[in-house]
């Protein structure tokens, strides 16, 4: 009985006897190719997040918001409570506190969120307005993206174990920037 070696599923989209499809062929020589296919891939999936965020939160009324500006607004607005900046950081694995506070700040001069304090603790909650903008962003999200997705072969669980993959990723290369901060 023949043993043939399995051809992984993106095989058919090299291109004919030039390897992987990556964005540095150097760092694909190393012990693991795969792993530069999967940082081109996300290289592409984080430009086009980006301009999808700022371009659905436009089209949703808010123009001039920077990614992480949406980002954290979302995450204000999430479960309707108020939150420090510390955690804002801390759940969207954003290193330097400057960049929320900075994002925290524009969103306040738009009135998308207010900033108050218990004891010695700033909290940030979101407005009527700043709720109300991420209801519209939802809404053409629902119409735009998640319609077109949900025929696709990566919606429901395929999408989540996805999203699990790269959670877990994301601990390798947070473990490895520690080991590079410490050379």
């Amino acid at each position: 009985m023949t043993t043939e070696k399995a051809i992984p599923d993106h095989h058919h989209l090299d291109a004919p006897g030039l390897g992987p499809i990556v964005s540095s062929g150097h760092l694909a020589k190393g012990a693991m190719p795969a792993l530069s296919e999967v940082e081109f891939g996300l290289t592409m999936l984080n430009h086009a997040f980006s301009r999808w965020i700022v371009r659905c939160m436009a089209a949703a009324g808010v123009p001039d918001l920077s990614p992480v500006d949406v980002l954290v607004l979302h995450n204000i607005a999430h479960r309707g409570k108020p939150k420090r900046q510390a955690d804002i950081g801390l759940v969207l694995n954003i290193e330097d506190t400057h960049v929320v506070t900075y994002a925290v700040k524009k969103l306040e001069r738009l009135k998308l969120v207010k900033s108050t304090r218990r004891g010695k603790e700033k909290l940030v909650a979101v407005t009527a307005e700043g709720d109300a903008a991420c209801e519209r962003y939802a809404a053409i999200r629902e119409e735009l993206l998640v319609k077109s997705m949900l025929g696709s072969d990566v919606a429901g669980e395929r999408l989540s174990a996805v999203a699990q993959r790269i959670r877990l990723l994301s601990g390798h290369y947070d473990q490895a920037c520690r080991a590079a901060a410490s050379l």
